[in-house]
């Protein structure tokens, strides 16, 4: 579904991204975790080209996606809040979302399946803009407009930042919904080892560019984690 060739980004000689092959199949939650610097974001932006890479290619469905439109059509992606239209409101928002796929008349049955994750914050406030929310409702307008398509593909940067841990919980939820109800292939960056051990079913460890361990989630996974980001010194 999502597969990488030769790829490498790298930046004034300081930073490479070098991850040569990997392949993210149909239907898999594929967990990036790593460091401050690591190159997840990197790695994610490389994937929506969002920036060119130094060489190599990003592949979907087998198409690159350097200057492609075609995944767009069925990518769903948040990696920050410059993803969002801030100066609309959420309703506007989510309308706008909606018309640029051609989900006219569906809206109001698909925002329902974010009536619990919303908790009553982010609908019906009036004429409140996104830029006036608090930072966790602004992560779940963008992961809702990111989901709100029903994605083949969905990418998500640290979503669980931000979030209480209720709101985390029922995130949890909603992914492994989708995931299960369509089949949706997601990468999920995250600094929380736990959360992210948790939904994946598939994790990399991202280190200095490259990645250093790939393992699929089973009951021992956390504790490798936790293991190999546990301070030695």
């Amino acid at each position: 579904m999502i597969r990488t060739d030769a790829l490498i980004k790298t930046y004034k000689k300081s930073f490479t991204l070098d991850i040569p092959d990997l392949t993210v199949p149909q239907n898999t939650i594929f967990g990036l975790v790593g460091n401050n610097g690591a190159g997840k974001t990197t790695f994610l932006r490389l994937a929506l080209d969002l920036i060119e890479a130094t060489s190599g290619t990003v592949y979907s469905k087998d198409q690159p996606v350097a200057r492609k439109e075609e995944w767009k059509a069925y990518t769903g992606s948040y990696l920050d809040p410059s993803f969002l239209i801030d100066f609309l409101t959420p309703e506007e928002h989510f309308e706008f979302v909606a018309e640029a796929y051609g989900l006219n008349g569906q809206l109001p049955q698909r925002l329902e399946r974010f009536d619990t994750f919303f908790n009553g914050q982010i609908l019906g406030l009036g004429k409140k803009y996104i830029r006036e929310l608090s930072a966790g409702n602004k992560q779940k307008v963008g992961i809702a407009a990111a989901m709100l398509i029903d994605p083949e593909v969905l990418i998500l940067d640290e979503p669980f930042s931000n979030l209480d841990p209720t709101s985390q919980i029922r995130l949890k939820k909603l992914l492994t919904e989708m995931n299960q109800r369509l089949g949706t292939t997601m990468i999920i960056s995250s600094h929380d080892l736990s959360h992210i051990s948790e939904v994946c079913t598939r994790i990399a460890i991202l280190a200095n560019g490259k990645i250093v361990r790939d393992m699929p989630k089973n009951d021992t996974t956390l504790a490798e984690l936790r293991d190999y980001f546990e301070p030695k010194d």
